[in-house]
């Protein structure tokens, strides 16, 4: 169970915002395809890792993705917002049966962390 992996030099975890860019193929053309949404799992076995990421889409209705970290399909992964320090576990399935803004609880306990611990460093100065 971790907490943390790595595409491309861009290290994301679990209840970090993320923007998943990939290809997909249609035919003949090929174009690109965005997904947004939360980070709620990772799964580290050897070369099958993955990660699912979450979005709550239209009439709020929860859209979960199962990503491939090897698979030659996605682009690149952006790191939108920080929430891995918010997090007190591995897998954020809880979240399911949250409001958004419930949801919105994470960041902010992950703000707060950061603020902490700035503000601990500082003074040991």
């Amino acid at each position: 169970m971790s907490m943390k992996i790595k595409h491309q030099n861009n290290e994301f975890g679990v209840g970090d915002k993320v923007s998943v860019i990939q290809k997909i193929r249609e035919g003949d053309k090929e174009r690109t395809q965005i997904f947004e949404g939360m980070v709620i799992a990772i799964k580290n076995r050897g070369n099958n890792k993955s990660f699912t990421v979450r979005k709550i889409g239209v009439h709020n209705i929860g859209i979960e993705r199962i990503f491939l970290l090897q698979s030659p399909f996605i682009e690149k992964v952006k790191i939108i917002k920080k929430g891995t320090r918010g997090v007190r576990r591995s897998k954020l399935y809880y979240t399911r049966g949250k409001s958004p803004t419930e949801v919105e609880e994470i960041y902010t306990r992950a703000f707060l962390r950061e603020k902490r611990k700035k503000k601990n460093v500082s003074s040991r100065k």
